[in-house]
């Protein structure tokens, strides 16, 4: 782009994660769409940076925006992909209790898989669970048979590439710099990496900055602590809070061969994940992780996972949970994912936040199972326009 063009649209997107393409592909049938996306392509923060499973809606509070939105993506998500091309494996997931003393806990997330009305949910007998993964020895299982893992970069391009079919913009490296509401339109400047300058002009503005979405929320005038618009409208809490997951991957061939699909442990909501669980990708590999980091403020975001003792010797005991061969020359360094939560360390699982004000629409705290509910997510905030 030049310097001082300018570009009229319908909706602009701040952010190309999944959550954001996904709104683009969807809305762009209908309307005329702008993305814009600080990083030089899609999908460059958390919805690369995960598990890439698709969840089931297993631990979410019953009727809550994570619950109904992942068990709706559930299935779209796996009918999308087909017809895209988009790499899926319906694998399954086994949640296990390692120990007896375990058992109590493993029935609550059962019971909560019933609630929420997990497609064929179940104890997995002992027979069933030496046939699923040989090599594993637990106390007791949970078998979520529609739990899958997907090719999350190829989704977010498969979503992109919708957008575009549909005529929408996409500007990666392109930071949006300011935002003004001026009566029923918001204007935008974003800027390029040689600091050149487009306005855009949009009747609706949607949130989707993941890690920035309060920073963005800021910028447009709403204040993070909540509180009432001049309209009287109520503003929710709209501050964010960051928790970091490294990964280690297993790198023997011989033991990767050794799991056929993601295992998880029980989960621990309060430290802000479903704990250090093992996973398959569509390639073959074998992964551990996430660990469950709260930063501060003062923290910077950075993805790379620099070998480190004590990381490797933690993860080697998280790991030999499932593996109790399993050796420290077995294991590197992976990625690190940062998740956006509303969530404060020591609370309770928090659920998605989806807010419209005005034209303005804001997607908060979209961490897991954002990916899997992303296309439902859509939907929902093509009814709230």
């Amino acid at each position: 782009m030049t310097s001082n063009d300018n570009l009229q649209v319908d909706i602009l997107i701040c952010g190309a994660g999944a959550v954001g393409l996904a709104i683009a592909a969807h809305l762009s049938e209908k309307y005329t769409v702008a993305v814009v996306e600080k990083h030089p392509g899609p999908a460059r923060e958390t919805s690369s940076h995960n598990s890439g499973v698709i969840h089931a809606g297993i631990y979410y509070e019953t009727n809550s925006l994570k619950h109904t939105l992942c068990q709706k993506g559930n299935t779209l998500l796996y009918e999308w992909c087909e017809s895209h091309s988009v790499r899926a494996d319906r694998t399954g997931k086994l949640i296990v209790a390692f120990e007896d003393s375990e058992l109590d806990l493993l029935h609550e997330v059962y019971e909560q898989g019933i609630q929420n009305n997990v497609r064929d949910f179940t104890y997995a007998s002992s027979s069933q669970i030496h046939e699923l993964e040989p090599h594993l020895d637990v106390a007791a299982a949970l078998w979520s048979p529609w739990t899958g893992v997907i090719d999350a970069f190829g989704l977010c391009r498969s979503y992109e590439q919708v957008a575009l079919e549909n005529g929408s913009f996409i500007a990666y490296q392109h930071e949006l710099v300011q935002v003004d509401r001026r009566g029923d339109h918001f204007a935008s400047s974003i800027v390029d990496s040689d600091q050149e300058n487009t306005q855009i002009r949009s009747d609706m503005f949607i949130n989707c900055a993941g890690l920035a979405a309060d920073s963005i929320a800021a910028m447009v005038g709403y204040p993070l602590d909540g509180g009432y618009t001049s309209d009287g409208t109520e503003i929710p809490i709209l501050k964010q809070t960051v928790n970091r997951g490294r990964y280690y991957d297993v790198v023997d061939p011989s033991i990767t061969k050794m799991i056929n699909r993601p295992i998880y442990p029980l989960p621990d909501h309060q430290a802000g994940g479903l704990g250090v669980h093992l996973t398959t990708d569509t390639d073959g590999g074998l992964h551990l992780g996430p660990s469950m980091e709260w930063m501060d403020e003062t923290e910077d975001i950075d993805y790379r996972n620099e070998p480190d003792e004590i990381w490797s010797n933690n993860f080697l005991q998280a790991g030999r949970k499932f593996l109790p061969g399993l050796t420290i020359e077995q294991l590197a360094p992976g990625q690190v994912g940062y998740r956006p939560k509303t969530q404060k360390p020591g609370e309770s699982l928090a659920d998605f936040l989806i807010w419209t004000h005005e034209g303005y629409t804001h997607l908060g705290g979209i961490e897991s199972p954002g990916l899997t509910a992303s296309l439902p997510i859509a939907d929902y905030v093509s009814k709230r326009l």
